[in-house]
């Protein structure tokens, strides 16, 4: 290869790891958020299907992007908080809860978007990366969407609030110690339920950036399972949120060695590269999951099913 077909293989792969991993990052920490509090919600793919879904309809509706991420956001918040208002009942499990809530969670996004298939709704802006080349493929590849700065402001600000604010402490205290929570009179079931929704907010911005700005359109193969693959990613990041920034750029960027191959002229094992993530996600789960014995970092109620 020449040296521009270099330049734009790795300002491809660099581009789409922010392009690719923006939906990552959001709905690993809203996960991360989640099960700092001790509760694990395998819904998230059925937030991010439907906040994808209802952030193109509200900015189809309104003609507003930044009104379309918020109704996405809020879509997201409403059915973590459904997940979380069942898993604190007694006798539900938190897994097939989640499961449930996933299939719920798609199947409206399914029937709900049918009429949204064509149309075409605003964009989030894009933040030009690429000024400083005069080559076309790379001013193109590192566009980066305007919601991953505040991904990263955000996993700062999980970062800081969970060591040094009450809040934060709380929630900690509840994924660590159900017991001992409720021995100091807070409750498990409202701290838990406050972040799960919560991470289904976060986990909507990342819905939101599928259908507005990467793709950028709305079809009912839109998410691939990366709902599902953020949970093993916040294993990867061991439920730090800063980790789950490199965590998630690493997933963006195994999802666009395919692409960035294409851009250049090499079209051979396209769909082979696709597999990266998924195979990645499986190498990620086999050396971090051992039988018996709690992942470094793991809140401790998650090793229980109820508490």
């Amino acid at each position: 290869m020449t040296a521009d077909q270099w330049i734009a293989l790795v300002a491809g792969i660099v581009g789409g790891a922010l392009r690719v991993g923006a939906p990552f990052l959001f709905v690993s920490l809203g996960e991360c958020l989640t099960e700092k509090s001790g509760r694990i919600n395998l819904g998230l793919e059925g937030v991010l299907v439907l906040s994808a879904m209802a952030a193109f309809g509200g900015a189809y509706l309104t003609d507003s992007a930044w009104l379309g991420v918020l109704i996405g956001a809020v879509a997201g918040a409403a059915l973590a908080l459904l997940h979380g208002l069942l898993c604190s009942l007694d006798r539900v499990n938190d897994v097939a809860t989640g499961i449930a809530l996933m299939l719920l969670g798609t199947g409206l996004a399914f029937y709900l978007g049918k009429p949204l298939i064509q149309p075409q709704a605003p964009q989030i802006p894009a933040i030009p990366l690429g000024f400083w080349s005069d080559n076309t493929v790379v001013r193109s590849a590192l566009q980066l969407n305007a919601l991953v700065p505040i991904g990263v402001a955000l996993a700062v600000l999980l970062w800081w609030g969970f060591a040094h604010t009450r809040a934060g402490l709380l929630v900690r205290m509840a994924g660590d110690s159900a017991q001992a929570t409720r021995a100091l009179g807070y409750s498990v079931s409202g701290l838990r339920i406050a972040a799960t929704t919560a991470g289904g907010f976060i986990a909507g911005l990342g819905g939101a950036s599928l259908t507005l700005f990467y793709p950028g359109s709305w079809n009912e193969g839109i998410s691939s399972g990366q709902g599902l693959i953020a949970v093993a990613l916040v294993i990867f990041a061991r439920w730090s949120p800063l980790r789950c920034v490199g965590a998630a750029l690493l997933f963006g960027g195994a999802g666009a060695i395919g692409p960035a191959l294409q851009s250049i002229g090499i079209g051979w094992g396209y769909h082979l590269f696709n597999t990266v993530p998924y195979v990645l996600t499986l190498v990620i789960l086999v050396f971090t999951c051992r039988p018996g014995a709690a992942a470094a970092g793991a809140p401790g109620e998650l090793s229980s099913t109820r508490s």
